[in-house]
């Protein structure tokens, strides 16, 4: 925004609302004044070109005030004002933000406008069916990104499934609304893909609203995802927040909170959604840049102190809350990225002690083909069969008896020239398991063909063919699913017919 003169910023403010820069550098400036600034106040600051910067006060001293810029600080220099907003930092929360790509502060980017805008949400997310169109701006107010999360007496037990398609994920380690499930594992082993089939799982098959925060990627990243979300039909259901690694650190440590603000909104509308954070190591590098910058002591691996608080704050905001409180939820799948398989650096235990579970994916199972590379010993839900549905439930526990077995002789097998008949078997039900589970990217699929799926594995259905001609079975059992019409005679919400289920398997044979 172009200016004319400084005096027209500044004739309506007090003295104490100007203020003006000591210094700036990587970012960060001391504003001299401001005497009633107000912590996470959003500040204009006036370059050398009268153009606004706008920035946030990040730290209040005993005479000045530390401000963190939004842009680049080319254009600022010692001595240029400073201006209160009286505005704590915030989002703008209405009905444009569905289908859109949003920046680090929620504010529409210039190449999303080609993007559809999704506007009937009122039937399908949110529980007030009578909101009219002269109403929607009722609905329209800015909201802090860095507010206190629900407490006790507001929140509800997590029973709702939140189904991700993905057979591996909601068999092992079932999510349910208002869960913090966290996604872990070394760089290139599939931990974002698990992420985007959840979106478009909701997109195809869910009721839940999304929002992908991207922190740190490239643009080129962030525009290819936009573009096939946008062409399979989903981005209607989904909001991204996008930084790329060019932008600036400060916007990096904000664009969670402002990806969690959306989420907070739908769920205390009454509707239900989900927010992936990825990755949350990128966020916790960008405050460490920015507090080694202010000189605050270093502690393990050179991370503040406080960069627990820092996700403790972010994920406690995730909830399923009660009737009386709206009755929706928000769900949040953090990623967090592993150095060569080590769980136990700062990050990864401080996020893990916040979560309800963790999915960890293993490089070594992924450069053996497993899609998704989940490691079923170390991977853990803490809501567990609480929210998932009951045809499920039974089969669950199963499976993961059989995968302990696999894993336990699977060690020493490598070794052994002559087995037992037992441990063979162990063995034999444990690759065509695995094998079960095996899941391409982008084909989220139905509870119900993931039961059948799932039950064919269990009962030994995939047990007579070679190993070789198991993807073929497997390919021939999926496509006699969606042939006939088991999945609309099928209720998961009930426990397992078996017989029935083992009588339509008998006749998928002879087909």
């Amino acid at each position: 925004m172009q200016l004319n003169s400084i005096d027209k910023i500044i004739e309506d403010k007090l003295p104490s609302e100007v203020g003006y820069i000591l210094y700036v550098k990587d970012g960060i400036c001391e504003v001299n004044g401001l005497e009633d600034a107000m912590a996470g106040e959003l500040v204009h600051v006036i370059n050398r070109d009268y153009n606004k910067v706008e920035g946030m006060v990040l730290q209040i001293l005993f005479k000045t005030l530390i401000v963190i810029l939004f842009a680049s600080d080319s254009y600022v220099d010692q001595g240029c004002v400073v201006v209160k907003t009286d505005r704590i930092m915030s989002v703008t929360l209405d009905y444009k933000v569905f289908g859109k790509v949003l920046n680090g502060l929620g504010d529409p980017q210039v190449a999303s406008e080609a993007l559809p805008v999704w506007t009937d949400v009122t039937t399908a997310y949110f529980k007030n069916e009578s909101i009219s169109e002269n109403e929607k701006h009722l609905y329209t107010y800015r909201r802090p990104i860095d507010t206190k999360a629900a407490g006790i007496i507001e929140r509800a037990p997590v029973r709702q499934p939140m189904l991700t398609g993905i057979l591996a994920v909601d068999s092992l380690t079932p999510i349910g609304c208002g869960q913090r499930e966290l996604i872990i594992g070394d760089r290139q082993t599939g931990k974002t893909t698990i992420a985007i089939d959840s979106i478009i799982n909701q997109g195809l098959n869910g009721t839940l609203h999304c929002v992908y925060v991207s922190i740190g990627q490239k643009r080129s990243s962030i525009a290819k995802l936009a573009y096939y979300l946008n062409r399979i039909n989903v981005m209607k259901t989904t909001t991204i927040v996008a930084v790329s690694a060019a932008e600036t650190a400060t916007l990096q440590y904000l664009s969670p909170f402002t990806g969690c603000t959306l989420a907070e909104w739908f769920g205390e509308c009454g509707g239900d959604s989900l927010v992936i954070y990825d990755d949350l190591t990128k966020q916790a590098v960008a405050y460490r840049q920015i507090s080694l910058l202010l000189r605050r002591s270093p502690t393990r691996e050179a991370f503040p102190g406080d960069v627990f608080y820092l996700h403790a704050r972010l994920l406690e905001r995730a909830a399923k809350w009660s009737d009386e409180a709206g009755g929706g939820s928000a769900t949040a799948l953090p990623i967090v990225e592993t150095q060569a398989g080590d769980v136990s650096a700062f990050v990864p235990t401080n996020v893990i002690s916040i979560t309800d579970g963790q999915i960890y994916l293993e490089a070594l199972s992924f450069s053996q083909g497993i899609r998704p590379a989940v490691n079923a010993g170390i991977s853990v839900s803490r809501v567990g069969s609480a929210a998932q549905v009951k045809a499920m439930k039974v089969l669950s526990g199963d499976l993961k008896l059989a995968l302990a077995q696999y894993r336990e002789v699977e060690a020493y097998s490598v070794f052994a020239n002559d087995l037992d008949s037992a441990t063979q078997k162990v063995l034999f039900r444990g690759l065509r398991l695995i094998e079960v589970l095996n899941q391409r990217k982008a084909s989220p699929r139905l509870m119900e063909t993931q039961v059948i799926l799932l039950y064919a594995g269990i009962m030994g259905y995939f047990d007579e063919y070679d190993f070789s001609e198991l993807v073929k079975q497997k390919n021939h059992l999926l496509t006699q699913i969606r042939n006939s019409n088991i999945l609309m005679d099928l209720d998961v919400a009930k426990p397992l017919d078996k017989d029935t289920m083992s009588t339509w398997l008998n006749w998928v044979k002879t087909r």
